[in-house]
């Protein structure tokens, strides 16, 4: 199989970032506080390693929450029935989110202290 050109496998990825923000609750979440972290990134004037730090596992975030959907999504496709091992799969993916998450926001807690308090 050939690959497609280069400009629609990018079409194809925005697709699929424009499925996610459509349909997914979730992501439209972390949409919503990657935008107040911009906000907040030029507000506060953070500096260049900070605005990298914010910027980082905000999208780390976003990816997770992608890569959980897909994992869902599989999952459902291959057995669409209630399953433990489904089950037990979407969990764990589950769970990779709230890792990342839960390091978002100690690494904002971190960063945003100094300017917000200090």
């Amino acid at each position: 199989m050939r690959k497609p050109p280069i400009h629609k496998s990018f079409i194809n990825s925005f697709r699929g970032i424009w499925m996610m923000l459509k349909s997914e609750r979730n992501f439209q979440i972390e949409v919503v506080a990657l935008l107040i972290n911009i906000f907040l990134i030029f507000y506060l004037k953070l500096s260049a390693l900070d605005t990298v730090l914010v910027l980082t596992v905000s999208i780390g975030v976003l990816a997770a929450e992608t890569f959980n959907t897909a994992i869902e999504k599989i999952c459902d496709i291959i057995h669409p029935e209630f399953d433990k091992r489904i089950g037990f799969i979407k969990d764990i993916s589950a769970g990779a989110v709230t890792m990342i998450a839960a390091a978002s926001v100690i690494v904002g807690v971190f960063v945003y202290w100094k300017y917000i308090f200090g």
